[in-house]
């Protein structure tokens, strides 16, 4: 026995010892085969992998026990921590980028579409009605059209200058042709178009056309352009949030999440789900955009049932030229009054009265052919419309736009509180949500992840056990962001009211809440006349005094000019209030 003592003692050293404990699997296999194998496979040289657990004494990260990762190993680890992190991000918001970025594109496809639509569908009514005179002034119609499409496209003039601007240029060119016998010299049509441009009522020569017209385009175009500039702002905003920058402390905390088991040699074992949840929220705990983005949806919603609705684009566009043909037909109908206007009359030199000026040639039958009766314009109008105008954008129209865009910002509601779960819905990321009860990496071994899992509020995170988490409040970039979507979204509610943030067309015909609904009112059924608004300024004389049939020698001014320095109170007092919130964003109490 005592022969076999010392045999004893030379195999005691290579005998297992004790089961391991919580943390140490390393120690049992003492291999990395596994560790290389993986690392292996996505690109590292093998030469900086040992076969076996060394001494993790060098570790900046991961627990300074028996590792398979030399320095360099664990940085590279570290940065493609980031990444699959940063990536997963992008990649779970990638449908809200994508989605509104197709919904803005197909708006504002659709409503160029339909501003094409409306003129084609006026030249081919005008031309039916008034034949080669509606093609000797049919640059008129096509400059109201493209004042229109600039104005949309955020680089035009106000609407209230350009719909005023053609009725006065309309006036200048048909007035002499119903009153072919005589030659108007220009100070007479400058004098008509002053008085039918003030707001006293002394001169309508169109009726109340011009009224009800500013009334649907203006109110339709303003939340038109509201509704795709909020698509745009949302793309650009969440495109950013989806950007995020790690820091220090999240970039440790990600190693340790799911670089430091490769380190430990043990890769198929996944991270806990608690253990994740907690990481992903510290890193992602001032990014957020809640409670502002549900706000922001709720905006496109209201605005988009507005555009289908009382405020119908499609509507809009289409009574362009119906409501010119009646402002015509009115026209027409009471051209003796409106050459009979006194002030007008007195203001010709006495040896030149309208009644004693040489008569011009007359003009051919065929070019002075009356204008349709209401109904006639109406059937060719609808004639028109049905038969001869181009396919709307993309073959839909406005009502299956808003029930696809309705359906969509279904599944965008609470994605920013869902995101931390998304992400730890990844197989990289965590061990599945329903092996909860199996063992997984806890950050420092195989075992169960005992710390609670804390909200994603900011107030929660103060508590989280493994990230330090700045609880001051959101940084500056998401500040800046949320206030991008307030400003979206209180530019969206103020269109849906008939109100307009960003120029001086303001409705001036009804306010607050229910102008919408007298709107829709007005639109239907015709409403009685609007509330009397404050007078507004005389036009000044025009410089050139020529009368001629360019569009540039008309007798209008530039109503876009002599109104901008008088530009209403209220758009002030709603931009004052706008900045106000930016400052108190971006400085104040957090």
């Amino acid at each position: 026995m005592s022969a076999l003592r010392p045999l004893l003692l030379l195999l005691l050293p290579l005998c297992p010892g004790p089961g391991p404990g919580p943390g140490s699997e390393a120690k049992v296999t003492r291999s990395c085969a596994e560790t290389r194998q993986v690392l292996g496979a996505r690109g590292y040289s093998l030469n900086l992998i040992p076969p076996a657990l060394i001494s993790g004494e060098h570790l900046r990260v991961c627990p300074q026990e028996y590792t398979c990762c030399s320095s360099e190993t664990e940085q590279r680890l570290i940065r493609e921590a980031e990444a699959t992190f940063q990536g997963l991000v992008e990649d779970s918001g990638s449908f809200l980028v994508h989605t509104l970025a197709a919904r803005h594109r197909k708006f504002d496809e659709f409503f160029l579409e339909m501003l094409s639509v409306a003129q084609h569908s006026l030249t081919q009514l005008f031309s039916h009605s008034y034949g080669r005179l509606y093609a000797q002034h049919a640059l008129i119609f096509n400059g109201l059209f493209s004042r229109l499409r600039d104005f949309y496209g955020e680089s035009g003039e106000g609407l209230d200058d350009t719909l005023a601007d053609f009725w006065a240029q309309l006036l200048e060119r048909v007035f002499p042709l119903l009153h072919p016998q005589y030659s108007f010299p220009p100070d007479y049509l400058l004098c008509l178009s002053r008085l039918a441009s003030s707001t006293d009522g002394s001169l309508q020569p169109f009726g109340d056309s011009p009224r009800r017209l500013r009334l649907q385009i203006t109110r339709t175009l303003v939340a038109a352009r509201a509704f795709v500039q909020g698509l745009e702002t949302g793309r650009s905003v969440v495109s950013e949030a989806l950007k995020v920058p790690v820091s220090e402390s999240c970039s440790q905390a990600l190693m340790r999440l799911i670089g430091c088991p490769l380190c430990r040699g043990v890769p198929s074992l996944m991270p806990c789900q608690g253990f994740c949840l907690n990481v992903v929220r510290g890193c992602l705990s001032s990014r957020g955009l809640e409670p502002d983005w549900g706000n922001y949806l709720d905006g496109l919603l209201i605005l988009a049932d507005k555009l289908q609705g009382p405020f119908s684009f499609e509507l809009a566009a289409e009574s362009i030229g119906v409501k010119i043909s009646e402002g015509l037909m009115y026209l027409q109908e009471n051209s003796a009054k409106v050459s009979a206007q006194g002030d007008c009359v007195r203001s010709l030199p006495r040896a030149a009265g309208v009644s004693g000026v040489r008569p011009p040639p007359p003009v051919p039958a065929r070019n002075r052919r009356a204008p349709p009766p209401r109904e006639e314009a109406g059937r060719l109008w609808s004639m028109v419309t049905e038969e001869e105008r181009p396919p709307t954008a993309a073959g839909t129209n406005l009502h299956r736009l808003v029930w696809e865009l309705r359906e969509r910002l279904a599944r965008m509601r609470g994605f920013w509180a869902r995101l931390s779960l998304t992400v730890c819905g990844d197989s990289r990321m965590a061990a599945d949500a329903s092996l909860e009860a199996a063992p997984c990496w806890t950050g420092a071994g195989r075992g169960r992840y005992l710390p609670p899992v804390v909200g994603g509020s900011l107030a929660e995170q103060v508590n989280n056990p493994e990230l330090k988490v700045d609880a001051s409040g959101p940084d500056v970039p998401t500040r800046r962001r949320r206030l991008q979507l307030r400003a979206a979204t209180a530019r969206m509610k103020a269109a849906a009211l008939g109100h307009d943030l960003d120029g001086q067309d303001m409705d001036e015909d009804a306010s607050g809440s229910g102008g919408g609904q007298q709107y829709a009112d007005d639109w239907m059924a015709g409403a009685g006349a609007p509330p009397a608004r404050p007078p507004r300024p005389p036009y000044p004389p025009r410089r050139d005094g020529s009368g001629g049939k360019g569009g540039g020698g008309s007798a209008r001014y530039n109503q876009g000019r002599s109104r901008s320095g008088g530009a209403s109170i209220g758009f002030h007092t709603q931009t004052i209030l706008i900045l106000s919130l930016a400052a108190l964003a971006l400085l104040g109490p957090r």
